[in-house]
């Protein structure tokens, strides 16, 4: 679709470029190791996708979730479809911890406080780059 800023990558940091979907890194200066899984075809809900789509599209959101964990160390991580601003099937995949700007409330919410610590987090997306593209290349 033209008006929908999902289907074509434009300004994102692509880092994995898989034929059904593509992973990229957020740039959020809360929340360095955030991410999105998109799927590339212009669908709105997980059940507009085959069974066998649908699995492939959580398999890669459980990489993205296992490569954040081992890399970032967050305290949780979220997940999150909505799509109610942007109607395009993807996947928040968001690294939380006990002394980000939010929580223990939602990323969405009103800012509480700016993490001492998110400088360590953000040098740690280098590694979190390489670690997703060596996942995805097997």
């Amino acid at each position: 679709m033209a008006d929908c800023e999902l289907c074509v990558a434009k300004h994102e940091d692509v880092i994995v470029n898989a034929p059904k979907f593509r992973v990229i890194l957020v740039d959020d200066a809360n929340y360095p190791g955030f991410c999105r899984v998109i799927w590339n075809a212009h669908v709105k809900e997980m059940t507009d996708l085959a069974i066998v789509d649908r699995s492939a599209l959580m398999q890669a959101v459980c990489k993205v979730e296992q490569a954040i964990r081992d890399v970032m160390l967050p305290h949780k991580i979220n997940l999150a479809s909505l799509g109610n601003m942007v109607p395009h099937l993807h996947w928040h995949v968001i690294p939380r911890y006990q002394d980000d700007a939010h929580f223990p409330n939602p990323v969405w919410a009103a800012t509480d406080r700016v993490s001492a610590e998110v400088e360590t987090k953000r040098a740690l997306l280098p590694e979190l780059r390489e670690v997703l593209r060596r996942e995805f290349a097997t």
